[in-house]
């Protein structure tokens, strides 16, 4: 072998004191030590016992090793580098932000209270459930059961099923009344349940000559919208009347993405009320036969001319052109109602918006009057359907003192 083979590796020792801050003097001081300690017959500083290591470094002037608790190194117990070292705030002794318990498992105590997100809530979820359980029907080949009449029964509680078949869904007391009393040409049936108890109703259904079935307590429930069923649906074909435009006095409601049926239904039952002549859905605005807003009407939605899936950009600019007045209700405007001339509310088409965005802010640009309603300033806003009604309220006065 060659001389540089057999030389001492030492170069991985001296590069490895080197990182822990050794200087080359202080190596070759040590190893002269050593060497001299061979020569003279002294143990080595790993030979001897605890006292002679103390005893040692004092010599040498050398500080005790000392781990972090203050105490000294020895040779039995050397210090555990594994072990898991304090968290930094309590090496500083500073617990204000975590707390007095802190490093013990307590619960952090924050500054400020953490932002919390609103629950979101999702409208195609029910629809989604309604299709799975239409689907779950359809797919069923027990005819007794599930016979093919009831599986197009089945199909109308979803918005898909409603849009292929032009019919819908009517269910309750008060709506089936409604549809048999002011809209026969459009019931094709009435179904009840076993037992059920309306005399009058069935005799009013049998003089309007509507076909009667009966369903068992578990098909009703499967068409019902609702937890408990009043036992009595009504299938109908969907049908509607737009607004007449051309009226020298008009009071309308244009609504911008209205989802919730309650307060769809809602709408239509003021309009009727106080005598709106009309109403147009605007886009993202839910359907006006979904079986809520049926029920949510008491069945009177169809009394109101309405038109739905509107473009409400190209329909304020149509109604402008025939001589209405857009106005939109602003928690920022400066003026009433009542505060805009008699001459410019002779026809007039109200702004109402979604429940949680409220009106679209383009829409609202695009109107010719902005309107407060007066009210505490301990609230911020009032329910779309509650506002619509203060303002048809508000508008039926007006329209009654123009007369």
């Amino acid at each position: 072998m060659s001389e540089e083979i057999n030389q001492p590796k030492r170069t991985l020792k001296t590069s490895l004191d080197r990182k822990f801050g050794v200087s080359e003097v202080q190596d070759r001081e040590r190893r002269g030590r050593r060497d001299d300690d061979a020569r003279g017959g002294r143990k080595s500083f790993r030979d001897r016992g605890e006292s002679e290591q103390r005893e040692d470094r004092r010599s040498r002037g050398d500080r005790p090793f000392r781990d972090r608790e203050g105490r000294e190194g020895r040779g039995d117990r050397p210090f555990n580098r594994d072990r898991r070292p304090r968290r930094f705030d309590d090496r500083r002794g500073d617990r204000s932000f975590r707390g007095k318990d802190a490093g013990r498992g307590a619960a952090p105590v924050y500054r400020q209270r953490p932002e919390q997100k609103e629950a979101v809530f999702d409208e195609n979820l029910e629809e989604q459930v309604l299709e799975a359980r239409s689907a779950q029907v359809e797919a069923a080949e027990d005819p007794v059961s599930n016979p093919p009449w009831f599986k197009k029964l089945i199909a109308l509680t979803t918005e898909k099923g409603r849009e292929r078949e032009g019919h819908f869904l009517g269910e309750g007391v008060h709506v089936v009344d409604e549809l048999v009393s002011h809209h026969r040409e459009i019931v094709i049936a009435v179904y009840v349940v076993e037992g059920f108890s309306d005399e009058n109703l069935i005799e009013k259904i049998n003089e309007a000559e509507v076909n009667l079935h009966v369903l068992t307590e578990e098909q009703m429930k499967r068409l019902s919208s609702t937890v408990t069923t009043q036992g009595i649906i009504a299938h109908c074909r969907c049908a509607s009347s737009k607004p007449n435009y051309e009226q020298s006095r008009s009071v309308l409601t244009l609504v911008d993405a209205v989802q919730d049926p309650g307060n769809l239904g809602t709408l239509f039952r003021t309009s009727l009320g106080f005598g709106s002549n009309g109403m147009v859905l605007g886009r993202g605005t839910v359907n006006p036969f979904n079986p809520k807003v049926v029920r949510g009407s008491s069945g009177t939605f169809l009394r109101v001319p309405f038109e739905y899936d509107v473009d409400l950009v190209e329909q304020i600019n149509f109604l402008r052109s025939k001589g209405y007045t857009i106005i939109a209700s602003d928690l920022h405007a400066r003026q009433a109602l009542g505060d805009i001339p008699a001459r410019k509310l002779r026809k007039m088409a109200f702004l109402v918006g979604n429940e949680g965005a409220g009106t679209n802010q383009y829409l609202i640009e695009l109107a010719d009057e902005t309107v407060k309603i007066p009210m505490s300033s301990e609230l911020e806003s009032l329910n779309v359907a509650v506002a619509h009604g203060i303002l048809s309220y508000e508008a039926a006065k007006i329209q009654e003192e123009l007369k």
